[in-house]
């Protein structure tokens, strides 16, 4: 039992807001020593994970593009195209990008994430989309509509990608249900996935509704 320690580490590191990279590596080392490992062997399994999966660390090279591109105004331009559009609310456009997001990670399409898309333009997207159908919003809906924005993405994202059959999530699947004797393959996995993709939607669809609803309802009566 104490060689589980290391998700209690992570757990607390994660509670504490604390260094995301420091908690991981202390929960791992401490972990490996729980479990009889010397230094040398934890060290060498920690490299020889971190060299087999170092194309996870790709991401980074596109953090100074994204950066380069929000200092010359891409959120700006994204926020005043979108307040263009009188008739586009936030919770529709957000709609429709959980969609999107959700088509694409079905057809094995990669559209970033957080860093390289919802930050520098979605999110500015929706905001430009509420400023202009209500005009400035405080910070508590800013806030409000910059969740919304990352949980679309999550949602097209996770649910999406278990409608493809190659996926690494459907692959794990079939392989853990194989392993416990089930007869089972990846086609029949993503089209179980396929009910749960659609309850989905429907969920976002409500969720996004009550979003532009609590606006209406909020921005209106200041109006008044």
């Amino acid at each position: 039992m104490i060689k589980l320690i290391g998700i209690i580490i992570v757990i607390i590191g994660f509670t504490l807001k604390l260094d995301t990279i420091a908690v991981v590596l202390s929960a791992g080392v401490l972990t490996g020593l729980v479990a009889g490992l010397s230094i040398n062997e934890i060290l060498t399994t920690l490299g020889q994970t971190f060299v087999s999966q170092r194309a996870i660390t790709l991401f980074i090279l596109t953090l100074p593009v994204i950066g380069m591109c929000e200092r010359y105004g891409l959120k700006e331009r994204a926020a005043t195209l979108i307040s263009n559009a009188k008739s586009l609310s936030a919770g529709k456009l957000l709609s429709v990008y959980a969609l999107v997001r959700q088509v694409a990670a079905a057809l094995s399409i990669r559209m970033s994430g957080h860093p390289q898309f919802v930050r520098p333009l979605v999110n500015p997207m929706a905001q430009g989309a509420a400023v202009s159908n209500f005009g400035e919003i405080d910070k508590e809906d800013e806030d409000k509509i910059k969740a919304s924005s990352a949980a679309m993405d999550n949602y097209g994202n996770f649910f999406g990608q278990n409608l493809f059959m190659a996926s690494s999530g459907v692959l794990l699947i079939t392989s853990t249900l194989q392993e416990q004797g089930y007869v089972v393959d990846a086609l029949d996995v993503a089209k179980a996935s396929i009910p749960i993709a659609v309850i989905l939607f429907i969920m976002v669809l409500v969720q996004n509704h009550l979003l532009d609803k609590s606006l209406i309802k909020k921005y209106s009566k200041k109006d008044n």
